[in-house]
């Protein structure tokens, strides 16, 4: 796969979040998400690879674009010899973000050669994601208290230091009372711990671990941008109950219990991740419209070569004779 391809799937994820972007505070969720998956599905069949969806709508849903399986990009125009390219996408992570107006809503894509990619079950997956320092401090069996200490003596810190993300659940609440009881502090998101994960990677966010349950696709994606930033992620399915537990053995995962860390969930030797900020967000910012075009703010990260780029772009409507004079 070659590293170009990462201009042509920064692309697409800015046309999905400018799309969705026209809907930021309308208060409508689904029409949100609509938008966003319309223009990256159009978008992807740009690209000149021949795609397969890992990661989509839905393991479950009757998706009628992205969903797990469909084939996308040219070869689906009949171009032969382009490279067997594994897709992972969350067209809008944080369809709630965006049509509230709240911060860190983004369009958001993996890549990898075939098989590069976990295809996940949709599940919740226990998380703890930290920064490259930390990686070998902390363990999923460990208690809290013992993760925190861990992630405070690799970064040289306090825990009363620490910000750890966690999702606004009923589910989280013993979680929430033993990092306080620990001594660190918590910044509670109503969604978002993808673009809160990538945070947790990147020196100077301010943030030191995600941790709680949340989407196992998500785990992916999450997993894909720490392969890129040598961050890790520590997963585990959410099995609790039969019917769970014959679906992902009917998926070819034989130990529902198994720990999986970055390698395992985004295992490909050459992988790509691009995301585009939606709204105002920690590491990117939003979509702003002007009267002559917009402007995107987005990062792109590959292993090979090993790059990670933050890019602010401006947009130029054909019709517009020049930005000169254009306030940002």
């Amino acid at each position: 796969m070659h590293s170009d391809l990462s201009w042509a799937f920064l692309d697409v994820v800015e046309q999905a979040a400018v799309a969705c972007a026209h809907t930021i505070g309308l208060g409508d969720r689904h029409g949100a998400d609509h938008a966003a998956v319309e223009a990256m599905r159009a978008r992807l069949d740009r690209v000149p690879v021949d795609g397969r969806v890992v990661i989509g709508e839905g393991e479950r849903d009757e998706a009628p674009m992205l969903y797990i399986g469909e084939r996308v990009g040219q070869a689906t125009c009949g171009v032969k010899g382009l490279p067997g390219v594994d897709i992972a996408v969350d067209p809008l992570e944080g369809t709630n973000l965006c049509a509230t107006g709240s911060p860190n809503a983004i369009a958001v894509l993996a890549a990898a050669e075939r098989g590069g990619l976990l295809h996940a079950p949709d599940l919740y997956m226990e998380k703890l994601v930290v920064g490259s320092r930390s990686r070998h401090a902390v363990s999923l069996d460990a208690s809290v208290e013992d993760n925190l200490r861990g992630i405070a003596t690799s970064l040289d810190l306090e825990v009363e230091e620490l910000v750890v993300v966690v999702l606004d659940r009923t589910r989280h609440e013993q979680l929430i009372n033993d990092i306080r009881t620990a001594g660190a502090r918590i910044k509670l998101i109503g969604d978002g711990d993808l673009s809160a994960a990538i945070s947790a990677a990147v020196v100077g966010a301010g943030i030191h671990a995600v941790m709680g349950t949340g989407g196992a696709p998500e785990g992916v994606l999450a997993a894909a941008a720490m392969r890129c930033l040598n961050g890790e992620i520590f997963g585990r399915l959410v099995v609790d109950t039969p019917a769970k537990e014959e679906r992902v053995r009917s998926m070819g995962i034989t130990d529902p219990t198994r720990v999986y860390k970055s390698v395992d969930l985004a295992s490909g030797d050459r992988i790509i991740f691009a995301a585009t900020g939606v709204t105002e967000g920690t590491l990117v910012k939003g979509v702003h419209f002007f009267g002559e075009g917009y402007r995107t703010s987005s990062i792109v990260m590959q292993t090979k070569p090993h790059r990670v780029q933050f890019i602010d772009a401006i947009h130029v409507h054909e019709s517009a004779d020049s930005v000169a004079g254009l306030r940002f």
